[in-house]
């Protein structure tokens, strides 16, 4: 009688520290970005600046992104490594861009933040403190995706 011992698989080896703590970030990333769309069309209904159409299709846009990125995440937990990439491509590089692109534009053209942060209602300084948590988290989520045993979780060395 021949006896093996079971490798473990990609599906029954728990993902290390590092990819379950970028997990949890890229979920946090999502309830951030969710709370700063709730705090957008908010400040839209106040000020009347967006119509329905608009409000309704970017509300479409934000919830197939957040969707497809906790779809991802989920992969990701589980050791796919396109996943990985995506996450890191989609959210941490194109996505962190659409997040910082608009305040260093401001900056860029003359613009003072400390004139800003005067400026600022409480609505503003929410949203302020819901971007600096989201950028955060996917800037972390990101580093700890390439950490060493993050690394060999997803070369499969488990």
């Amino acid at each position: 009688m021949y006896t093996t011992a079971a490798r473990p698989s990609p599906t029954t080896s728990p993902a290390p520290r590092e990819v379950r703590g970028a997990y949890a970030l890229w979920l946090t990333a999502v309830g951030a970005g969710a709370f700063e769309t709730v705090l957008a069309v908010g400040r839209m209904a106040l000020d009347g600046t967006g119509s329905a159409g608009e409000i309704g299709s970017g509300l479409a846009v934000r919830l197939l992104v957040f969707t497809a990125a906790v779809l991802v995440a989920l992969r990701m937990r589980g050791g796919a490594r396109w996943a990985r990439t995506a996450l890191a491509v989609g959210l941490g590089v194109l996505g962190t861009a659409s997040m910082v692109l608009q305040p260093l534009g401001y900056l860029l053209d003359g613009g003072s933040a400390v004139d800003a942060l005067a400026r600022a209602d409480a609505l503003d300084w929410l949203f302020g403190a819901s971007r600096a948590l989201h950028v955060g988290a996917v800037l972390t989520a990101v580093a700890l995706m390439f950490r060493p045993a993050s690394n060999a979780y997803f070369r499969g060395l488990r």
